[in-house]
């Protein structure tokens, strides 16, 4: 049995679809009951450990309002607690490195360490900025108006959420991968001009960004990995997903046209 917390997430809803194909058995943990699903909160111990009941794997990701290593530890602990054999957390690129005096993503930093010393088996995965981060800027595309850029001229190898997901379930359904960091990675290195433009060939309507020049709008938890890939320290490949996947990695262009919709027909 699989835990997968964040289920309705970007990353954890394709692997919920990905092992339901498979026919493995998983439970889908939520905030909010789900039909089929466990209704969860990383702050209520009680039903942290009735999720981890009878589990053998949990796929960890948490996305609190502050960044804090304090959900991943809250169900760290109840997976100790019931014997839960293996942790695949869902970490994110340039974690543990020092920036401007500060670490990237040291939140992440403190949660692997505890899957570590808590005697799982465990494979982290961090990945870059995911194509679908995109998709928040789907009404100013509708109206025609200009994407915020935070991201200046640095260059990301953006990543379809779609990948990360199969990596996730190799991890999770096998032993191959334990004890591995992956720096996982799309197949080209883009900025968000780019981007924008490869967007725009998609829809055929004009796709403009406006420059952000300061961080200000992101959270103070945040702004040190921000500014670290806006410098540039996320401007790298890696072949860890088709070497895991056995095909190539998926491109922007190609999540861009398979998400098309998404752009083009207003939410109700």
């Amino acid at each position: 049995m699989i835990l997968i917390t964040g289920a309705t997430g970007t990353i954890g809803s394709h692997v919920a679809r990905l092992l339901t194909e498979q026919e493995v058995p998983f439970r889908a943990m939520s905030r909010r009951a789900q039909p089929g699903g466990v209704q969860a909160d990383f702050d209520d111990p009680a039903s942290l450990a009735r999720a981890v009941a009878g589990v053998d794997a949990v796929f960890l990701v948490t996305v609190p309002p502050v960044p804090t290593a304090a959900h991943d530890l809250a169900l760290l602990e109840a997976a100790r607690a019931a014997g839960v054999r293996k942790i695949v957390k869902l970490s994110a690129i340039g974690s543990g490195e020092t920036f401007d005096g500060a670490t990237v993503g040291a939140w992440h930093v403190d949660a692997e360490r505890a899957i570590e010393a808590g005697g799982f088996a465990w494979t982290v995965l961090r990945p870059p900025s995911f194509a679908s981060n995109l998709l928040r800027f789907a009404p100013l595309i509708q109206a025609g108006k200009p994407l915020p850029n935070l991201a200046g001229e640095s260059r990301q190898a953006v990543i379809d959420p779609r990948d990360v997901a199969a990596v996730a379930v190799a991890a999770l359904t096998g032993d191959a991968h334990d004890g591995r960091r992956y720096d996982l990675s799309g197949p080209e290195l883009l900025t968000f001009a780019d981007q924008a433009a490869i967007l725009e060939g998609v829809l055929a309507r004009p796709v403009d960004v406006t420059d952000v020049p300061t961080l200000d709008q992101v959270p103070a938890a945040m702004a040190t990995g921000v500014a670290w890939a806006r410098a540039g320290g996320a401007a790298y490949l890696t072949d860890h997903v088709p070497r895991i996947l056995g095909r190539p990695a998926g491109t922007f262009e190609q999540w861009a046209h398979d998400h098309r919709e998404a752009f083009t027909n207003p939410r109700e």
